[in-house]
């Protein structure tokens, strides 16, 4: 039976191999600092991270699909170690623990059976925590919970831990000071030249006949009994150049409050040439000649961004999800994801699950038969999700894009652009009006990892 620990608490071990994990709800990396009796590393061999997965008596056991755990030998341990700190860092280093469910470190032996469990409660804007540590007292080893948010950075932690960090970026360049200008002589001495590539200055010509004045640029009515200079207008409103005034004109219209966006345009599919769509555009589903579409595909996909960071570069395994979700009217009817490969009645199949976006083109997709639809089916509503809770602000080159299951060949593609610190996607949606299919482009947020907990929030999205 597992003990529970409070923030501060300890207890004792009596086994010789311990292993450290994490549950948490984002995505995050578990590392260890090894450190002696002044709080300091003995060199970089004693940070275990991702890039260093093994150090002495430690090691960084990874766990497909989640968070690594750290097998600690404590045989292993070199005797001038005296503890091990397990250390939680957020992959988004712009989000906070604040943001999900506390984060539980729990100690297990090496057969898995759980000795100690630790709820981190209490962290609001950290990115960083020391969860706890194993560490020696009086010839024998013991857990504490430790639970130290830390505010300073993952940079700040290791090397106030004593790790060497090589490539903090480079200060910026010095700005060039400028020369003093050089001091005028008197008067008897030459004027200095102009310089390059400036017109000279023009020198009166003696006894030149006057220069008559310069004519009123043409197309500028002469200004008579003109009154004071009005004040200047704000870029935006300056009147345009060689503008004739127009008498009588009535004031301008107030500006309309609360006016709602421009409707997008529906456009149409021509062969041949892919519609790119906007936010909220939408297109009918025929081809080129009225012929409606019978069998089409969904495809998603997206990139993860490959983060550089303080110790090598390396690209998140990001699971995101394609999902059809199917409505009467307003009511959830049926669904079509990883779960369920095949909606009830056939007419919406799931090609197969992609974990990490890895590969060129589309990562999953979703062929739909509009044939097949039941009648009572209005709408289908095709959303991604992010299983392991990363947000669209790790993830680059989403998009959606219709294509024409009979020729393969792309209809139409919608891209996200930017992103967005949420977990799920409503892409696009396929739906009937005035008895034929359409398409529309969204491009919305939620906060959803499956399709269970998107689907609540999307009759919004369910009216045309």
């Amino acid at each position: 039976m597992s003990v529970s620990l409070a923030k501060g608490q300890n207890g004792p071990l009596d086994v010789s191999d311990v292993v450290v994990s994490v549950q948490l709800a984002a995505a995050a990396d578990l590392s260890a600092l090894l450190v002696t009796s002044n709080g300091k590393v003995r060199s970089d061999a004693d940070f275990v991270f991702f890039n260093q997965p093994t150090g002495p008596g430690v090691q960084l056991v990874p766990n497909p699909g989640g968070i690594a755990s750290l097998r600690v030998s404590l045989a292993g341990v070199p005797a001038d170690i005296e503890q091990v700190r397990a250390v939680i860092t957020l992959d988004d280093a712009s989000s906070n623990f604040g943001r999900s469910a506390a984060p539980t470190a729990r100690v297990s032996d090496a057969a898995g059976n759980m000795l100690y469990e630790y709820v981190i409660d209490g962290l609001t804007t950290e990115s960083i925590v020391i969860a706890l540590e194993v560490y020696r007292r009086q010839g024998a080893w013991k857990v504490r919970a430790v639970g130290q948010g830390y505010a300073g950075g993952f940079a700040a932690l290791v090397t106030d831990h004593g790790v060497s960090v090589d490539d903090a970026p480079a200060p910026p360049p010095p700005t060039p000071v400028a020369a003093p200008a050089p001091i005028t002589p008197p008067s008897s001495v030459a004027p200095t030249p102009p310089a390059y590539n400036q017109p000279p200055q023009q020198q009166p010509s003696y006894n030149a006949p006057p220069v008559p004045p310069a004519p009123p640029a043409y197309n500028q009515p002469p200004a008579y009994n003109q009154g004071p200079t009005p004040p200047a207008y704000p870029p935006a409103q300056q009147p345009a150049y060689n503008q004739q005034p127009t008498y009588n004109q009535a004031p301008p219209a107030p500006p309309v409050q609360n006016q709602p966006p421009a409707q997008q345009p529906e456009v149409s599919l021509v062969k041949g040439r892919p519609v790119s769509l906007t936010k909220g555009q939408k297109v009918t589903l025929r081809k080129e000649g009225g012929v409606a579409l019978t069998m089409i595909q969904m495809g998603l996909g997206w990139d993860p961004i490959k983060k550089s960071g303080l110790f090598g570069s390396r690209t998140a395994d990001v699971d995101l999800d394609a999902s059809a979700l199917l409505y009467a009217d307003g009511n959830l009817v049926d669904v079509c994801y990883y779960g369920q490969l095949t909606s009830k009645d056939g007419s919406v199949r799931h090609m197969g699950d992609n974990l990490t976006g890895d590969g060129d083109g589309d990562d999953e997709v979703m062929l739909v038969d509009l044939q097949r639809v039941p009648a009572h089916v209005t709408t289908v509503i095709f959303t991604v999700t992010s299983y392991r809770g990363h947000t669209f602000e790790q993830v680059s080159n989403a998009f959606c894009r219709l294509v024409d299951s009979t020729t393969n060949s792309e209809l139409a593609r919608y891209t996200l652009q930017g992103g967005m610190a949420f977990t799920g996607m409503v892409m696009a949606k396929v739906y009937r009006a005035n008895g034929e299919w359409k398409l529309q482009a969204i491009g919305e947020g939620i906060q959803a990892k499956h399709a269970g907990e998107a689907a609540p929030q999307l009759g919004r999205f369910l009216t045309a």
